[in-house]
């Protein structure tokens, strides 16, 4: 087939990458057709004297005037919806950052559009696939913690937003916070290793200032299986960063710390690194799958139904006010 003629919406942090690095890596696959940010400045500073490439302060001008078969969505999550919504009336498929809305209403509309059509539509959930979420799954698989007894989260950030992450949204209470930002990858990690969370409980704290994003969550968060999982989270306390989970079962635990760094043992005093990369393959990046999609060859992508059952987690968590959740079955839209 031709190249799959690529659209950018925002620029921010994922949205350069998508421009610098991501797109770049296919050249006989991808050409970046289109740029929109309302921020002329920031489109020049990327794109420098690239040719060929339209660029845009209105999304809609840009899907109106066509040429573009891949929309990738970097906007704050406020805008993922009319976007996401736009494009598909459009016959656009749709490459979306996380969360996959700004509320279950929003989400479940997405999920629904997406199932009852023809595109393809993704959301950018890359964890799952990291070679330490991989190694980690080979490892329950292979006993090496026997029975999975209990699951312990850490989200604990000492500054949020953290340095590199500084914009107009990530420490809203409307469109941010740990929970949202984080916690979203954690959650569907979670889903696709160990299966549906079924309830919940969960106690969310928030500065005084009513616009600003939780700096304390509590919670317990219980699989379809029966195995709890404890949530700690917090911002602004002394110390490291520490974004990890720590897996106990009946013969030993493995623990994945901060995103890459995967440790096994009898016990935690016991614990060794293990390496990660002897021989997994990874199918990252997700923009690879991406393209197979639109191709029609087999892909592992995660589409709006994944996006939306890992919403009505993260939704729950920051609502829930400490009494038990029941959340219900999985939306499965997959044709």
């Amino acid at each position: 087939m031709d190249k799959i003629r690529l659209a950018v919406i925002g620029l921010g942090v994922m949205g350069r990458n998508m421009i610098v690095q991501k797109a770049p890596g296919f050249p006989e696959a991808i050409e970046l057709a289109a740029v929109c940010d309302p921020n002329a400045a920031a489109i020049g500073n990327i794109l420098g004297s690239a040719g060929g490439v339209r660029t845009y302060a209105d999304y809609r001008i840009m899907l109106d005037e066509g040429g573009i078969d891949l929309l990738y969505i970097a906007v704050p999550p406020a805008m993922h919806h009319e976007v996401a919504t736009a494009a598909f009336e459009k016959n656009i498929h749709v490459f979306c950052e996380k969360p996959l809305a700004n509320s279950l209403e929003e989400a479940r509309e997405m999920a629904e559009l997406a199932a009852g059509s023809e595109l393809v539509n993704a959301v950018h959930f890359s964890f799952p696939l990291d070679p330490p979420v991989l190694k980690l799954k080979q490892l329950l698989e292979d006993g090496a913690a026997g029975t999975v007894e209990r699951i312990e989260l850490f989200l604990q950030f000492p500054q949020w937003p953290r340095a590199w992450q500084q914009n107009g949204w990530v420490a809203t209470r409307e469109q941010g916070g740990f929970l949202l930002e984080v916690g979203i990858h954690w959650i569907h990690m979670i889903q696709q290793i160990f299966g549906r969370i079924a309830r919940l409980s969960s106690e969310v704290s928030y500065p005084a200032d009513s616009a600003l994003s939780e700096n304390r969550a509590e919670a317990t968060l219980t699989l379809e299986s029966g195995i709890p999982i404890a949530l700690s989270g917090s911002t602004g306390l002394p110390g490291e960063e520490r974004v990890s989970m720590v897996v106990h079962g009946s013969k030993g635990v493995i623990a994945l710390e901060n995103w890459q760094h995967l440790y096994s043992g009898v016990s935690v005093d016991s614990l060794q690194e293990v390496d990660t990369d002897d021989g997994i393959a990874s199918p990252l990046p997700m923009l690879k799958q991406v393209i197979a999609a639109l191709r029609g060859e087999d892909a592992l992508v995660y589409d709006f139904a994944d996006g939306y059952n890992a919403q009505v987690v993260l939704e729950a968590l920051r609502q829930s006010a400490g009494s038990t959740v029941e959340l219900g079955p999985l939306y499965i839209a997959r044709r």
